[in-house]
Order: structure tokens, then C-alpha cells, then sequence
């Protein structure tokens, strides 16, 4: 059963949410987190990228960024750019994108369910990336970046929420990357009981983004008493949230002609040429590929799709069948032969890639299913590298947890 609580979070003072709101610290590099702040000032990546406010090549990892951070964080406080509620709450977190809402709860979620595996991942973790936020959070005395959780829908929850809805927003922008954003707050004891009650019932909760984030704020936690043992989350139903295709880009066809990389393709998939237009994959087991100006559709074979929730992602299916047997790519995680291009870019950005001579060829993958995710999890297996990639993003600094809360 899921152990969540309400929390009293530090955000963003009225009409100030659309300033400090900012796209979390690792999907911008520091020189793209430095250009943000200067376009706004208020930005949260100030906090969460702290590099920012140092010379250009400085050592990112240095004890006094992170003394930095502290320092932007408390004055942020003080001078009434954020403040704390007095109150526990949950909060509501919706985003829209592109006409399509999805709408969480923000609340904290115990650290021993992560122990236990009822919160459960499909990636594993970098000791290093971890110990950047472990440092963070230790040095703010407050978790910045929520956990982005997802969970089977459940109904009465979806009643408190579309209840809670209805009341005045927190805050309501479209950032510049038009995405919606809309904030409430549950207060009430009965709903806050009723919410605390509904997850109760809940044995699985899944991380769909965010494993280095969660990772570290548990082991944040480890070192606090037992009843403060909990990190900031923003908890989706299954039913609202889209997984876009995670694309692969190849350097070179392994020493093999276009013809005899063509011929061992054969004996695993159907092809068929397409043209020189786009086309995505329109089911589970199909790809397309781009080679030499032309679109080809892939369909594997079926005697080459396994039965258990890993080898049969189409992901798994790429790695397992062409990426590793035909063109030597053992590792996708260290090979530099291979690169990897989030579906949100779409499949022109394939094809520019591989036109401008970078790469020689790409794969449009089918997008992993939320159940696909699920059953991984279940089984307690892990995806290969780059299986999913959610949109949209959480922001930052919208809502912040003070550890220990």
C-alpha cells in the first residue's frame, strides 16, 4: 500500500509562478540554462543549474556552487519571491500540451516504499548524477525537482481532483514552449483523509521520469528520523499519460555495403520502400528507417519477438536484432556510434541527421506503451537505455519541499 502525505510546500509568491517556473536542471546543458536566466531573471534554473552564476569552464561540483545555490534559495525567500503555506496540503498539478491535459497530485511519498519496490522503477541509476542532487538537496535542506510518478487510475481519486479543480488557481501561464500550466490546492481534512486513504488501497506506483531525482532524495531520506522520510512527487493516472517514440541515429553501417546490410535486415523483418517522405511506425513490432534519402517500413518477423515485458519492446527488439548482431553496437549506453533523438523533435530531425552526413542511418521507433512500462516494473526488470520519453515536462520551482517537512 502507497504512503503519501500533504505537505506545506514552498512556491512561487501570486503572479510570480510563470517567471520562476523552469524545465528541469538535466534537459538543458549549462550554457543553455545560462541563456534562460538571462532572458528571465527570476528563472529557477538559477538554483537548480548554480554553475550559471560562475565563469564559463568552472567547476560545476565545487562546494561553493552549491553554497551558491543556498545562497539564491534563501534570498528568493526573503524577499518574497517564494513563501511557505501554513498549512499541509496536496496540490494539483495540471499541464496541457497541444490540447491534451494531464493532472497530478503533488504530495510526498515515503522512501520505504521505494525500499520495498511499491514504488517501482525501469531504469537504473548513475552514482554520480545521484550524488550531484544528493549534494543539492543537502546543501538547500529542500528537494527543488518533483519525481514524475504514475499510478493505474483510480476514481475516487479523480473525484477529489476534478472537486478541487473548480476553485481559483494558484497559478495559471503558458510557457514559452506553450505548454498549459494550472496549480491548486487540496486543503480540506475530509478530502486530504479521503486522498490519503485512496492511495492507501494502491500497491504499485510507478516512476515514469525522474529515476536520478527519486534515487537521490531517498537516499537523502535515509539519513533523517524515520517520520521524515518522505520526498516530493507529482503522481499521475495511467490513463493521461503519452509516451513518445525514443529515435536512434547510427554513425556507420559496421563496415557492411548499404546491399549486405540490407540482406541480414531481411532475415529479421518484412521491408518495404517507402519513399523520401516521413512515415512513423503505425504499431507494436514495426519501424521505420531512413537511409540514403529513402524511408523504408520494417515489420519483424514473428518468430524473432520474445515473450517476456523486456526482449519484446520494440526498443529491445531494435537492440537485440540490428543494433548488436549487424552493427556491432554492444553497449548503446557508451557507444559513441549511436545517438538517440526524443520523438518531440520528430522525424525530420532524423533525417537531417542523417543528411548532413553525422549518421548514416536512423530508426523511427514505435512509441513504449504506459503498460509496457507497467510490466517491466512488475517483473522487476529493467528497460534498455532510452525506451521512453514523456512530455510534458514538469517544471521547477513551482512547487519545493523543505526536508524533513
Amino acid at each position: 500500500m502507497a504512503d503519501i502525505r500533504p505537505f506545506r510546500a514552498i512556491r512561487p509568491a501570486k503572479n510570480k509562478a510563470e517567471h520562476i517556473a523552469a524545465l528541469p536542471y538535466d534537459v538543458m546543458n549549462t550554457e543553455e540554462a545560462k541563456a534562460e536566466i538571462e532572458r528571465e531573471p527570476l528563472s529557477f534554473l538559477a538554483i537548480d543549474r548554480p554553475e550559471t552564476n560562475f565563469p564559463k569552464g568552472y567547476d560545476m561540483y565545487a562546494p561553493e556552487v552549491y553554497d551558491k545555490a543556498k545562497e539564491i534559495f534563501g534570498r528568493m525567500i526573503k524577499n518574497g519571491d517564494l513563501r511557505e503555506d501554513e498549512k499541509s496540503c496536496y496540490y494539483i498539478y495540471e499541464l496541457t500540451m497541444e490540447g491534451r491535459a494531464q493532472t497530478g497530485i503533488v504530495a510526498l511519498c515515503s522512501a520505504d516504499d521505494y525500499e520495498n519496490s511499491v514504488i517501482k522503477k525501469h531504469e537504473n541509476t548513475l552514482a554520480a548524477k545521484e550524488q550531484d542532487r544528493i549534494r543539492h538537496i543537502s546543501a538547500l535542506e529542500a528537494q527543488t525537482g518533483p519525481i514524475f510518478l504514475a499510478y493505474r487510475r483510480d476514481d475516487g481519486i479523480e473525484e477529489i481532483v476534478e472537486k478541487n479543480k473548480k476553485a481559483s488557481p494558484l497559478f495559471d501561464f503558458i510557457s514559452p514552449d506553450g505548454i498549459g500550466h494550472k496549480g491548486f490546492m487540496i486543503s480540506s481534512d475530509d478530502d486530504i483523509e479521503v486522498l490519503g486513504r485512496r492511495f492507501g488501497d494502491i500497491n504499485e506506483i510507478y516512476i515514469a521520469d525522474g529515476h536520478h531525482r527519486c534515487a537521490s532524495a531517498v537516499k537523502v531520506c535515509k539519513g533523517l528520523p524515520e517520520e521524515k522520510r518522505y520526498f516530493m512527487s507529482v503522481l499521475f493516472p495511467d490513463s493521461e499519460l503519452k509516451i513518445y517514440d525514443y529515435n536512434r541515429v547510427v554513425s556507420d553501417l559496421n563496415g557492411l555495403s548499404e546491399s549486405r546490410f540490407f540482406d541480414r535486415l531481411r532475415k529479421k523483418y518484412v521491408i518495404e520502400r517507402l519513399g523520401e517522405s516521413p512515415v512513423k511506425p503505425e504499431h507494436k513490432g514495426q519501424m521505420t528507417m531512413y537511409i540514403s534519402g529513402i524511408w523504408y517500413r520494417l515489420d519483424i518477423k514473428p518468430e524473432f519477438i520474445a515473450p517476456d515485458p523486456v526482449s519484446s519492446l520494440d526498443v529491445a527488439i531494435l537492440q537485440n536484432e540490428v543494433l548488436a548482431p549487424i552493427l556491432n553496437i554492444e553497449d548503446p549506453k557508451t557507444d559513441q556510434r549511436v545517438g538517440f533523438v526524443g520523438g518531440i523533435r520528430g522525424l525530420t530531425e532524423l533525417q537531417r541527421l542523417v543528411d548532413s552526413g553525422r549518421y548514416e542511418v536512423a530508426f523511427a521507433m514505435y512509441p513504449t506503451s504506459i503498460e509496457e512500462l507497467f510490466a517491466v516494473a512488475d517483473a522487476g526488470r529493467l528497460m534498455p537505455p532510452k525506451s521512453t520519453w514523456f512530455e510534458p515536462k514538469l517544471r521547477s520551482g513551482l512547487f519545493i519541499n523543505r526536508f524533513g517537512n
